[in-house]
């Protein structure tokens, strides 16, 4: 408990003084607070996920070495970097916190344009570089990786849709897409494993869908998170939102840009979809939707 208010307190979301206090309302409604600027649902209850993120929260660029390792390092001083690198001109992927292969060649490049060994790793010496070339206008320039997507400069998808999740809309996405498009279903929805298969196999789009009773109407969630978010993905949502909106029979659809497990991990265009409990000829329509635009969406680019 002590660490837990340690840890809001360092972000300022509560009194350093209270650092001894129970779990109290007080706590819940700082807990949702973090969750807020966070992208995640806001429970108030600290889980695995918002206590991962309180921990990459507490990192500052320059407080360690980065590198690339296995698991990659995560935290706000990996996202740091990878903003000052897309200011730059050094397009290190989505900025996402990850220290992944594309943010180590992005930095490799920076320090080859600084006569620096291009190691890859955040050292002293690169950072002070890093630091030096930074100035206030730098701070308003935009990022390189999201003018790559507005340009259109992105792989055409290519393999398979995969599902996963506890939505009956998984098994009618896989039969009515079959014709069509290649389906791969997991029955693991745990987001490590769902990001590991899709990345590894060069997945076209995934779509991760839940049944939630408390949800009224469809959810649509994209990535979004540290000052960037999955253009794709926004307009991925959107799209099935307006062809659900030409329909009398569907129920309200909001969209919202979050920062999901599932959709921090994976590197396509990845879909979070909740809805409540509906009717079989309401998911059944649901999925005809969606699976046109996917395919709208598929021959747009190819």
């Amino acid at each position: 408990m002590r660490e837990l208010h340690e840890r809001l307190a360092s972000l300022g979301l509560i009194a350093t003084s209270e650092s001894e206090a129970t779990f109290d309302e007080g706590t819940v409604a700082m807990v949702e607070a973090f969750q807020r600027t966070r992208g995640l649902p806001l429970s108030g209850e600290v889980d695995a996920t918002t206590w991962d993120r309180l921990v990459e929260a507490g990192w500052r660029l320059g407080n360690r070495l980065l590198f690339a390792t296995r698991p990659a390092q995560r935290g706000d001083d990996v996202a740091e970097l990878q903003v000052r690198l897309a200011q730059f001109g050094f397009n290190p992927g989505r900025i996402d916190g990850i220290f992944g292969p594309v943010t180590e060649e992005a930095l490799s490049d920076f320090q080859r344009n600084c006569a620096i060994e291009a190691s890859g790793t955040l050292t002293r010496s690169t950072l002070t570089e890093l630091l030096r070339m930074t100035s206030p206008r730098h701070t308003q320039r935009s990022l390189v990786n999201e003018a790559r997507d507005l340009a259109g400069f992105h792989e055409t998808p290519s393999g398979p849709l995969v599902l996963c999740g506890t939505s009956p809309l998984v098994q009618l996405l896989a039969t009515s897409c079959a014709d069509t498009l290649s389906v791969t279903v997991l029955d693991d929805d745990t987001p490590d494993l769902v990001a590991a298969y899709a990345n590894e196999h060069g997945a076209s789009f995934v779509l991760s869908l839940q049944t939630l009773t408390h949800v009224d109407g469809v959810h649509l969630h994209y990535w979004a998170s540290y000052r960037s978010h999955s253009r794709r993905g926004e307009t991925l949502a959107s799209q099935i939102a307006s062809a659900c909106a030409r329909s009398q029979h569907l129920p309200r659809v909001e969209v919202t840009g979050m920062a999901l497990p599932i959709l921090r991990e994976t590197k396509m265009m990845t879909l979070h979809i909740e809805h409540g409990t509906s009717s079989p000829e309401t998911l059944d329509e649901l999925a005809r939707v969606i699976e046109g635009v996917l395919i709208e969406v598929i021959h747009r680019t190819a």
